[in-house]
């Protein structure tokens, strides 16, 4: 797979080009995310982000003589990743364009890149980021829900408060599985965004710990894999899998239990979603190769 990683970078971005062209692209809520042929759907952002991944950790291990370089090292790779990361917001995508920046960050960091390189661009992207927050009417609701949901519990607090009426009722051993009362039009997004608090109410705090136990186990064992990993790309390709994995399921359990704003990012291996299972269970097979090698 290294040896195609520019292919498949090429890949992604035809497909997250394409996804913006009227007419190819199909448009659900006020996003163009997805295509659809007939019946059949499938989110380009979710392969884009492994793709990227791929490309990522066989740049990082080429250019690890001139890594600490600006020009040569530092800023190419993220280059890409701000390319690919803009291509989301257009959809609009805030969580995974965020969350995909992110890894990128972390992998550049791990490979001995200067991170002090970062705070210029920090700086200067604060304005974009109080736009697309602040200035963006529905992000704006999501705040002031996250900040004070019981101030307007039947407005932008709703999913929020339904969520925490959720994991509430459910108790210590939940109220039996399929037996949920939250996920028959009260909560929305029961079987994405909200899937934890389902958890939660179904099968109760002791199904909840146990959610949470495996994707640490997951991430713990994930970051072994990297540690252990022969080469640098099989290290660094590990670790970015690993982090996109568990950035994605700390989120959106946070999301769930009030501790961050909305965002729309699925619970991975549990949400629905076959985009994004595929590509999971992807992820996880170049996990399993690595560690074999």
């Amino acid at each position: 797979i290294k040896g195609h990683a520019k292919i498949l970078l090429l890949v992604s971005f035809t497909a997250l080009i394409l996804v913006l062209v009227p007419g190819i692209g199909h448009e659900a809520g006020g996003a163009k995310r997805w295509f659809r042929i007939s019946f059949l759907g499938f989110q380009p952002s979710e392969f884009a982000g492994l793709f990227l991944i791929i490309y990522l950790a066989d740049a990082l291990e080429r250019k690890q003589t001139c890594i600490k370089n600006f020009f040569y090292g530092f800023m190419p790779p993220l280059v890409v990743a701000g390319l690919v990361v803009l291509l989301i917001l257009l959809q609009p995508d805030l969580g995974t364009a965020v969350m995909l920046l992110a890894v990128s960050i972390i992998m550049m960091f791990v490979s001995g890149a200067n991170i002090m390189y970062l705070f210029p661009f920090i700086g200067m992207s604060l304005p974009v980021l109080y736009f697309l927050i602040f200035r963006v009417p529905y992000r704006l609701r999501r705040i002031v829900g996250y900040l004070d949901p019981w101030g307007d519990a039947q407005g932008s607090g709703f999913q929020i408060v339904q969520s925490f009426l959720a994991l509430g009722s459910g108790g210590i051993f939940g109220v039996g599985l399929g037996a949920s009362r939250q996920k028959l039009f009260y909560l929305p997004q029961v079987h994405t965004d909200f899937i934890f608090s389902i958890i939660g109410e179904e099968l109760g705090l002791i199904g909840t710990l146990g959610i949470v136990i495996l994707f640490g186990l997951f991430i713990w064992q994930g970051l072994k894999i990297s540690v252990k990993a022969r080469d640098l790309f099989g290290k660094f390709l590990a670790l970015g899998i690993t982090v996109s994995i568990a950035l994605r399921a700390i989120i959106n359990i946070a999301v769930s239990t009030g501790a961050v704003p909305t965002k729309g990012l699925p619970l991975p291996f549990i949400s629905y979603g076959g985009t994004a299972l595929i590509f999971n269970m992807v992820g996880v097979a170049l996990l399993l190769n690595i560690s074999d090698r």
